[in-house]
């Protein structure tokens, strides 16, 4: 099972299709979640899912504005999909008659 983190990584690599890269992943996450992703953390997460094979990575042309540095691009694979559609499903699946308005409401009393 994957953790929140490699999720919104995942997703967000998905939703950049071939634009995904270090940088653009990071921002993907950060306006969805509203919370400051560490590019630590984002390398280190980006090596454990290529481990697990849910990645696949692959250094890019260099460009002028990074200083001659290239991007690490990243892509999704099949078993990366599977992976982020079983997390989304089961969280779906826990959350069926969780009313988080209610339940807000009701701590508030």
């Amino acid at each position: 099972m994957l953790g929140e983190f490699e999720y919104l990584m995942l997703t967000a690599a998905a939703r950049l299709g071939e634009d995904a890269y270090g940088a653009a992943i990071r921002l993907e996450i950060e306006d969805a979640t509203g919370r400051r992703c560490s590019i630590g953390a984002l390398y280190t997460t980006l090596d454990r899912l290529e481990a697990k094979g849910f990645i696949k990575t692959r250094m890019g042309d260099t460009t002028p504005q990074r200083g001659g540095r290239p991007k690490r691009m990243v892509r999704v694979t099949a078993k990366g999909i599977q992976a982020a559609s079983d997390f989304y499903t089961a969280v779906q699946r826990v959350s069926r008659g969780v009313s988080w308005q209610a339940n807000r409401l009701a701590a508030r009393s």
